[in-house]
């Protein structure tokens, strides 16, 4: 009776550690993600054959993790609930289906509206930082030419004060010169008229 106890538990003990080793053997050291393909739903097993229990049902496009490579015919996978368990490799594909696609559509599409609903709050902001931007541009802009027109006339005033000192030294200098030809005449004729006188003298 007791041999008889030991062979049946045995034998209900062996496919838990078949199921055990394999799962222990096909663990990836780099898991990957894929995706239930779309128009179907497919089943879970615990273990990589139809012949073990259901764990339950996957609906189409959902996003799975690999946990092994394919052993007949079933990959071992983690679903979005956190389940892991087996399932037919036929139902498995690496790109993401409709559903995954629609959500990261959907995705986008609400990142855009709040992108847009922000810059429709910015937007009067930045029109008044542009306008007073303008206004202060503007503002540069004349002094900028109130600075040139005081510059030009800064240099028209050196000029004219450069040409009137010049006219004024060449009428110095002629000056100086006519006064020393005739200071040079006068002198000429002093001297011969003393000459004279010493002559009759």
């Amino acid at each position: 009776m007791l041999k008889h106890c030991l062979l049946w538990l045995l034998l209900t003990a062996a496919p838990f550690m078949s199921q055990a080793e394999e799962a222990q053997s096909t663990s990836p050291t780099n898991a990957k993600t894929a995706y239930i393909i779309d128009n179907l739903y497919t089943f879970m097993r615990s273990g990589a054959s139809k012949d073990y229990r259901l764990l339950g049902s996957i609906d189409a496009g959902t996003q799975l993790t690999l946990l092994s490579d394919e052993q007949n015919g079933f990959i071992k996978v983690k679903d979005d609930k956190d389940r892991e368990g087996w399932v037919e490799a036929k139902f498995i594909s690496e790109s993401a289906g409709l559903k995954q696609q629609y959500q990261a559509l959907n995705n986008e599409i609400s990142t855009m509206q709040n992108r847009l609903r922000q810059a429709q709050v910015e937007l009067p902001e930045l029109q008044e930082q542009n306008a007073q931007l303008t206004e202060q541009n503007a503002q540069l802009l004349a002094q900028i030419s109130q600075l040139q027109g005081e510059l030009s006339q800064e240099q028209q005033l050196k000029q004219a004060t450069s040409a009137k000192e010049k006219r004024q030294l060449l009428t110095y200098g002629g000056a100086i010169a006519f006064l020393g030809l005739f200071l040079g005449i006068i002198l000429t004729i002093v001297l011969s008229r003393r000459k004279r006188y010493e002559g009759w003298a």
